[in-house]
């Protein structure tokens, strides 16, 4: 059998290839990020305390941006966004204004290396570029949005109802050109209604209307089977629910994290979900500080459980 060749990632300088990766995988370089640009990495954002909101605007909030927290601010602000025109990796704005955008078609399996080496390019580029794909001959040495990004810092995320944020205003007050109005109206009309659920205790849940449903999905950092077996000794005291008529419906894996979702009612608005939110993460906040083994009941919630996971890639 031919054996599969691709180019090897030069080695930063002073990296010895047989010492740890400095990505944090636990492998060493060579197996890891010296080995090519097909690997990948399953927790791309871990050791951030933004991790959960970075992990919701990558997977599904649709209009969302947020000042990206630098560990050193530049002479630019750098702004990070769920989308950007033409799924762009960055752009460039005529002002020099720096836009970086997390739901794009990446070519390596580090969304973090990924986005690192967006902001080199932009920090290089001239006003008015845009970066369509990351790939190779953007950026040099191995660097990683955890070498930039201030670890401590949260996202201060704000959801807009469309992306007329795209477009800055004109100088001399001009509509868009034709292609680009129409590109904007192509966008907004496939956002879903999305609001963050603000309450006491609660990060990155958010309230999301389908169109035929309304659910609650919820970023949350804890370690999988730790989160699992809180969330089976709720389940096994009848408490999984958010409220009545709002049932516990799955969750989803998003790049090492795990989703919580659950199906509310339309009829209510997302502010009307803050009580039960709140109270719901000071029941989890308990049974998670819970640590006594699982009983019957709790282990059979659990495989239950188990058999409502899917993972994104």
């Amino acid at each position: 059998m031919a054996k599969k060749t691709r180019d090897k990632a030069a080695v930063p300088a002073g990296e010895n290839p047989r010492r740890p990766c400095p990505c944090g995988s636990g492998k060493r370089y060579k197996a890891c990020h010296g080995a090519g640009d097909d690997v990948i990495v399953p927790r791309p954002f871990e050791g951030l305390a933004a991790e959960c909101d970075l992990v919701a605007m990558r997977e599904f909030l649709p209009s969302a941006t947020a000042p990206l927290p630098l560990r050193e601010a530049g002479d630019v602000p750098v702004t990070l966004a769920t989308v950007l025109p033409g799924a762009a990796a960055a752009v460039v704005r005529p002002d020099g204004a720096i836009l970086l955008g997390m739901q794009v078609q990446t070519r390596s399996g580090d969304l973090s290396a990924d986005l690192a080496k967006a902001l080199s390019w932009a920090r290089d580029a001239e006003p008015g570029s845009a970066l369509s794909v990351v790939g190779p001959g953007i950026g040099g040495e191995l660097v990683r949005i955890q070498d930039v990004l201030d670890p401590s810092a949260m996202l201060d995320v704000t959801l807009h109802p469309d992306f007329g944020w795209w477009i800055p205003p004109a100088e001399d007050g001009s509509e868009p050109a034709p292609d680009v109005a129409a590109s904007l109206e192509r966008a907004n009309a496939v956002i879903m209604p999305t609001e963050p659920v603000a309450a006491e205790g609660v990060r990155a849940a958010y309230w999301v209307d389908t169109g035929t449903k309304a659910h609650l999905r919820w970023v949350r950092p804890e370690p999988e089977e730790e989160l699992i077996a809180a969330l089976a000794r709720l389940q096994a005291r009848g408490e999984l629910a958010l409220a009545d008529g709002a049932r516990y419906a799955g969750s989803f894996r998003a790049h090492g994290l795990l989703v919580p979702v659950w199906d509310l009612d339309r009829e209510l608005h997302a502010k009307e979900w803050t009580e039960p939110v709140a109270a719901f993460a000071a029941r989890l906040d308990a049974a998670l500080a819970d640590d006594a083994p699982l009983t019957d009941a709790e282990r059979r919630a659990r495989d239950a459980l188990a058999g409502k996971q899917v993972t994104l890639r």
